[in-house]
Order: structure tokens, then sequence, then C-alpha cells
């Protein structure tokens, strides 16, 4: 398996599997493939070539399947190109560890990767009422995460702080501490309300933050859309 990550402000993971070779996703991830590519879409599962966590709604954002994308007795390639402006990463995920990642920071993953949801809080302001979500990625392999805007990384030592609005916080190792604070006397002149929503993460390990959150993108080109008729 051999990939490659094309472009800049909209980059695209581009994947050549060999014989045999599969990688997992959600199935609106792919954009392009050539080659003996196999599709097999499942609820839940991905089947064949390891266990695939549950990956919900709230999570994945595009449903409750999952497609494998598997290479048959020649080579093919599939290619997955960026959502927003920002970065697609590579992040090898040893095994008995783990990364968090932002509701829709997974692009794809070879077949051992596992997701399912690491929190939930209810932060419905700032997420158009859908809380907010990170994804749990492990089970060890490969995996494949879009950052929005630049990237900006920490690595945090043991007990060293770091307080995040919770949109930029874009992945950080499972031994980083995580919760949701908040700071009065802070007007919040985006959301509303007396109050500032902060993740707090702690040290030790590595922190990736993303510089462009939906929300903020959301915000800026809202007065720019047509309004409502009738």
């Amino acid at each position: 398996m051999q990939s490659k990550i094309i472009g800049t402000t909209l980059p695209v993971l581009e994947i050549r599997l060999d014989p045999g070779e599969a990688v997992v996703g959600v199935p609106d991830q792919l954009s392009w493939m050539s080659g003996d590519v196999t599709l097999t879409t499942a609820m839940g599962g991905a089947g064949g070539g390891g266990v695939w966590g549950l990956v919900s709604r709230a999570v994945s954002g595009g449903g409750l399947f999952t497609t494998r994308f598997a290479a048959g007795h020649a080579s093919g390639l599939v290619a997955f190109a960026a959502h927003l402006p920002g970065a697609i990463l590579e992040v090898a995920v040893p095994p008995g560890r783990a990364m968090l990642a932002h509701r829709h920071g997974f692009v794809c993953g070879t077949p051992e990767v596992e997701i399912t949801t690491a929190a939930q809080t209810a932060l419905g302001g700032l997420f158009g009422g859908e809380g907010f979500v990170l994804q749990r990625i492990g089970g060890g392999g490969t995996a494949w995460v879009e950052l929005g805007g630049e990237v900006v990384t920490y690595t945090l030592e043991p007990g060293q702080e770091l307080l995040v609005h919770p949109g930029h916080v874009g992945m950080f190792e499972d031994s980083v501490g995580f919760e949701i604070t908040t700071i009065k006397g802070v007007r919040n002149a985006l959301f509303g309300g007396d109050g500032l929503f902060l993740a707090r993460l702690s040290g030790p390990g590595k922190v990736w933050l993303q510089t462009l959150t939906t929300a903020g993108l959301a915000h800026a080109v809202a007065p720019y859309l047509p309004g409502k008729q009738g």
C-alpha cells in the first residue's frame, strides 16, 4: 500500500492498493477510483479484514454505513478529496493506543482501525444543536484524518495545560486529558450569552489544532447567503 497527499489548500489523499489490500471509510468520502477495486458496504462492520467499530451517525456525519475498498487480483487506486480547505494527515495508531479527532476528522483507515464515539458534550449553541463530539481512532493500523485550515501542533509536558476553543481542537493523543470548561465574565459575541466555552487539554501528549472551524466559516459566509423568501 502506498499513500500520497496531493495539493495544499484542498488536498487529495491518493492510495494505491496492491492485490489483497484494503482501506475502510464512510461511503461519501470516496472521490474517484481506478483499477481492480471492489466496494463492499455494510452497516457497522466492514467484515473480512479486521474489526470495525460501529460509527454512529453523530460521529461520522454520514450514517451508519462503512465501505471497504479492496483491490482484487490486480492493483487499484482510490482517492479522497478534502471537504474544506485544510490538510490531510497520515496517523500511525499503535496497538493499545488511540487518537481522538474532531467529529468529521476521519477520512479512511486500514481495516484494523476502529472508530467509536469518544466524548459528547451538549454545546448546542456552538455546534448547531448536535453537541461537541470526538471520534476515537484506535485498534492499531494507519488512519488518515482531515483538519481544517492550517495545522498547529504542540507537545504538552505532564501537567501542562492548553485552553482551546472547541472548534479548533483537531486531534490529540489519548494520553492528553480533555474537559470542557467555561470562562465566566467573557461575553461570547459570536453565539451570545455570558461565558466562553473552552476545551482544557492537559499533558502529557501531542495536540494538533486546526485554524478553520466549521462554526466560524458558517458565521463568516452567513451575511452573503440569500435570505429566506416568503
